[in-house]
């Protein structure tokens, strides 16, 4: 799953202006149209000799975005709302099989939708913060015979919570603004059983920054020598050490502040879209949908996208 940026902020980060629901999806669907149609068409172009694409897929694209803005996530009842209360906005809209392979299909235009957003070498601020997020496809036992997008999850663990799970991470790595939550530079997913330090590592001489905050699982980086930025970790206990002592607690303190923003972000990516349960995933196309496509609305909203009512 590859990792993309999405676009500088607006003066409304948390998009807080409230607007009815109708203003909303005409937003929507003419900013998903803007984006679409500068790169975006192109890994999902046909070359088939006939196509039915009276509902287009820009239309494909809308109703997922604002469906899951709407808080209808899942895609059966996101079809089924749609069907009963927004048909005079979608009136081709197909029945649910053909809306479910018609959104598998164009699964690799939300990847490339974040990245249209914005280019990611624009200026930044002298500080950044970088964290993870688990997605979990199957929890405790069921996760020993899940199979589902195979090729990008794998078994992971959070041992704090005793939690064990089929899963992929999402990493983000954003500019600090304080008083409000980061911008998110890059954003992609990794399998599970990748070690986030790796992750960065290849990003690391186009960030901008002076200084990155991360968690400790980044503390790898801190052995390049020739990185472009100063990193700073919380300090993790030796083998054995019970406790940290007072100047490295304190230290781990003031970096976990600094942090504490990027955590916020991926609450509030939580509470407006549900990403982190997937579930209902079936397929490593559905797992870029659900993936991709509710950052892409997310990403959408802390652009300045006005809320609805």
């Amino acid at each position: 799953m590859p990792m993309v940026s999405p676009e500088e902020g607006a003066a409304s980060p948390l998009g807080d202006t409230i607007m009815d629901w109708q203003t909303q999806l005409m937003t929507v669907y003419l900013t998903g149209c803007e984006h679409y149609r500068r790169e975006p068409w192109i890994p999902i172009q046909r070359f088939a000799p006939y196509a039915d694409l009276r509902f287009t897929d820009e239309e494909v694209i809308t109703l997922d975005r604002f469906g899951i803005l709407q808080k209808q996530r899942e895609i059966k009842t996101l079809y089924t709302h749609a069907d009963r209360y927004w048909r005079e906005w979608f009136p081709h809209l197909p029945s649910s099989t053909a809306y479910g392979q018609r959104l598998n299909r164009v699964a690799d235009v939300f990847p490339a939708l974040l990245e249209t957003l914005s280019p990611a070498d624009a200026p930044g601020p002298p500080i950044g913060v970088a964290d993870s997020l688990p997605v979990v496809l199957a929890q405790q036992s069921r996760r020993f015979t899940a199979k589902v997008a195979h090729e990008v999850a794998s078994r992971g663990s959070c041992p704090s919570q005793k939690l064990y799970d089929h899963r992929v991470k999402i990493h983000a790595i954003g500019d600090d603004r304080p008083g409000t939550l980061p911008l998110p530079r890059y954003i992609g997913g990794t399998p599970a059983g990748l070690n986030d330090g790796p992750v960065l590592e290849p990003l690391a001489p186009r960030l901008p920054y002076q200084t990155l905050f991360a968690d400790k699982a980044y503390a790898y980086l801190s052995r390049q020598s020739s990185l472009p930025f100063t990193l700073y970790t919380p300090v993790r206990k030796a083998p054995g050490q019970a406790h940290l002592d007072a100047a490295n607690r304190l230290f781990s303190t003031a970096v976990s502040r600094v942090r504490q923003p990027i955590e916020a972000l991926f609450n509030w990516i939580q509470e407006k879209t549900g990403i982190e349960v997937a579930s209902k995933v079936r397929s490593s196309r559905g797992l870029l949908v659900h993936v991709f496509g509710r950052l892409a609305a997310a990403m959408l909203l802390l652009n300045g996208l006005p809320q609805s009512s």
